[in-house]
């Protein structure tokens, strides 16, 4: 079967088609776990358990196998199976490189600074910073994501008489507040019912916040966490806070300025009844909700604007020296950009580590990326930071990174952080040099799906795809590495023989990633998909590796075909 491309309106070029077939390391796999070129139960059995470490499969789970390729019609009489049939098994779903299950299997019980929390900046923006839409779409496609932090910028309207959502001092549109609220209430907990976090960049006067509040009150109701007037030396766990809407922005200036912490709180107190969890010694104090259901509420049964905010949040701008202080009996959230982080890493790596062990730390991206790009998160990351704020509407290799990251923990929008960053005795360094612990062992097979996936001429107008793959590992310092495959010429069905070792310091913090290209002698190379997995979650033995568009779509049929495995074996500790 041959493949024809014109060249002009006289001419093409024929090239001859190879069919989708397993290379030869496949073939070689098959017949060790096979007889006479037919794979029993038995068979595939020890297959998985030996090669593929599925440790826990039975009977039951390879005849779950037999039954998702029998649609290909190449069964022997006695339910044995053939080359092409393995082969069809390992390109598909089930033999995926990370759990199948989005069952959440991180403890959930630590306090909220023991996470790393999916998180949004100007989640309302639909392109860049400077003259894009406002539009509520965004925080939809973000909560369906499993974003769980919204950031929305409050700024008074033109009259000065209501709050509205944009980006001040640029020329992005504005949207209504309520509709926002009404998006996130009705959003919050598509993918999993652990908490939103709503972070408010306030610009408003004390009348619209006061506004504000009685939209927060009559929106979100009981789902308002409210916080306690007593001290706590911890957060609470994202498992106490499920189904809970939880507020963070900095205090009225009023409230600042009266440098009081023990402010009335009348108003507060008719509204909520206080009680300490009883299964649990390092959990906060719990807000239990007592806000009227009824549709209309009397000016003193709504919650004032300073009570709604259940975790205060301060800035690195102007105190460099304290913005690290830790409060033993109130811990906080402070805010900076990319650059203050970087600055701070050079010199207190430590102090941010052991600052994020109990309070929170949102970075958000310098003020000069106005094309809504992203900046890298890792080193948020390795020093803690729980919440990196992304341009959720940008695209490239960082904002893969972010997504690669949360498809940890069933997706749930919640990643436990590894030990080394919670051991409050020997801090974590992370520009230190630690010896290695193991080494990941790659091999990329083969892909395909992109003559599925894309039109013939999409790649070349005049010949097939020249396929290549680039390879690397994000994480710490030392760790961070990218290799590349030979280019398959001409090949809708690329063959690669490229094997690669990544020696990990830090493997409970790296991420492997992947892109194809389709290389271009004169132009700039074709992109043709890309995945990032995270290592903590990667199953070892030969996968599936499903790739995503730009913006992290999942294609129908494009994958490849990778081998995994850690030497010494590794096995991940979430504390």
């Amino acid at each position: 079967m041959s493949e024809n491309f014109k060249v002009c309106f006289c001419c093409s070029r024929s090239f001859k088609g190879k069919k989708r077939q397993p290379p030869d390391s496949i073939k070689t796999l098959f017949e060790a776990y096979s007889r006479n070129g037919k794979m029993s139960f038995d068979d595939l059995l020890r297959f998985l358990n030996e090669f593929q470490g599925e440790r826990h499969a039975g009977l039951d789970y390879v005849q779950d196998i037999f039954h998702s390729v029998k649609h290909h019609n190449i069964f022997h009489i006695h339910r044995l199976i053939h080359l092409n049939a393995f082969y069809r098994y390992l390109f598909s779903d089930i033999n995926s490189p990370l759990p199948l299950s989005s069952q959440v299997h991180h403890d959930m019980k630590a306090p909220l600074s023991h996470y790393f929390v999916y998180t949004g900046h100007n989640s309302y923006l639909t392109g860049n910073q400077v003259n894009s839409r406002s539009s509520v779409e965004p925080i939809v496609q973000s909560l369906r994501k499993g974003v769980k932090v919204i950031e929305l910028d409050l700024w008074p309207s033109p009259s000065g008489n209501s709050a509205e959502v944009r980006h001040g001092g640029t020329l992005t549109s504005h949207e209504d507040l309520q509709k926002c609220l009404n998006a996130i209430k009705d959003n919050a907990f598509h993918v999993s019912d652990y908490p939103v976090v709503i972070t408010l960049e306030d610009h408003l006067t004390p009348h619209l916040q006061a506004n504000v509040a009685k939209m927060l009150s009559k929106t979100f109701r009981g789902m308002l966490f409210l916080w306690g007037s007593e001290s706590s030396r911890h957060f609470p766990s994202p498992e106490e806070l499920k189904k809970k809407i939880i507020i963070s922005t900095k205090p009225p200036k009023e409230y600042l300025e009266s440098q009081s912490v023990n402010t009335s709180r009348t108003s507060m107190d008719k509204e909520i009844s206080w009680s300490k969890p009883s299964s649990s010694t390092n959990m906060t104090w719990r807000g239990v909700n007592k806000i009227p259901e009824e549709e209309e509420e009397s000016e003193s049964e709504v919650i004032g604007y300073r009570d709604l905010i259940a975790i205060f949040a301060g800035s690195c701008k102007n105190n460099l020296k304290d913005c690290l202080s830790d409060d033993p009996g109130n811990p906080r959230r402070i805010s900076m950009d990319e650059l203050w982080l970087e600055t701070l890493a050079r010199t207190r790596g430590t102090d941010i580590v052991r600052f994020t062990q109990r309070n929170l730390l949102r970075i958000y991206p310098k003020g000069s990326r106005l094309d809504s790009s992203n900046y890298d998160p890792m080193v948020g990351w390795t020093h803690g930071a729980q919440m990196v704020a992304f341009n959720m509407q940008g695209h490239g290799k960082q904002l893969w990174i972010m997504q690669g990251m949360f498809k940890a923990n069933g997706g749930c929008g919640y990643v436990k952080k590894p030990r080394i960053l919670l051991d409050t005795h020997t801090l974590f360094d992370p520009s230190k040099r630690l010896p290695i612990k193991t080494t990941l062992k790659v091999k990329i097979h083969t892909g395909e799906g992109w003559d599925l996936d894309f039109p013939q001429t999409h790649f070349d107008q005049f010949s097939p795809p020249d396929f290549f793959v680039k390879i690397g590992i994000v994480g710490a310092p030392r760790d961070t590495v990218t290799y590349k495959t030979e280019t398959a010429v001409d090949q809708w069905f690329p063959i690669w023989r490229d094997k690669f070792l990544f020696q990990l310091s830090v493997p409970e913090l790296a991420l492997i990633w992947f892109r194809v290209q389709d290389y271009d002698n004169d132009t700039q190379n074709d992109f043709a998909g890309q995945t990032c997995l995270p290592l903590p979650e990667l199953k070892s033995g030969v996968r599936a590796v499903r790739l995503h568009d730009r913006a992290g779509k999942v294609y129908k049929n494009t994958r490849l075909l990778v081998s995994f495995s850690f030497d010494p074996p590794y096995t991940f500790q979430i504390s």
